[in-house]
């Protein structure tokens, strides 16, 4: 069964000088502040798309990974997964770094690199992003 969230930004102003609030409408966690200079210096306590897509990717790929890894019968105590989102003003988003650190009992290092490799090639919201070059560097704890 397909499932849609759905959050919305209400935004003020033009691009340089205005602000919004996006807010998560199907979970209810709350409104964030968002700002270009949130986006294209310091964060300053707002939040930036590339925060956002950071966040999805992350968890994203964390469920693919232990997803896998259970499928595969060396399911996972514990996976560490940082999305890093390089933006680039005028540019765009120029590349995603996933770095994740696993505890997997019986697993070998090079295993473990094989099932991250899959995952990130698997996962829903790489698959959506593949506009974009998207590194992984994984390793076992």
């Amino acid at each position: 069964m397909a499932t849609t969230r759905v959050a919305h930004t209400n935004w003020e102003g033009n691009l340089i000088e205005g602000k919004g609030v996006v807010t998560f409408d199907s979970s209810g966690i709350g409104d964030h502040p968002v700002s270009w200079p949130a986006r294209s210096e310091q964060a300053n306590g707002k939040t930036s798309p590339e925060e956002l897509i950071a966040a999805a990717h992350s968890s994203c790929f964390s469920m693919a990974l232990s997803h896998g890894l259970a499928g595969a019968g060396t399911p996972s105590t514990r996976l560490e997964t940082k999305a890093e989102v390089t933006f680039q003003p005028g540019t765009g988003i120029t590349g995603i770094h996933l770095t994740v650190v696993g505890e997997v009992p019986g697993l070998d290092e090079a295993a473990f690199v094989k099932a991250a490799e899959d995952a990130k090639a698997n996962c829903p919201v790489s698959q959506a992003l593949t506009g974009t070059t998207i590194t992984l560097t994984a390793s076992l704890a």
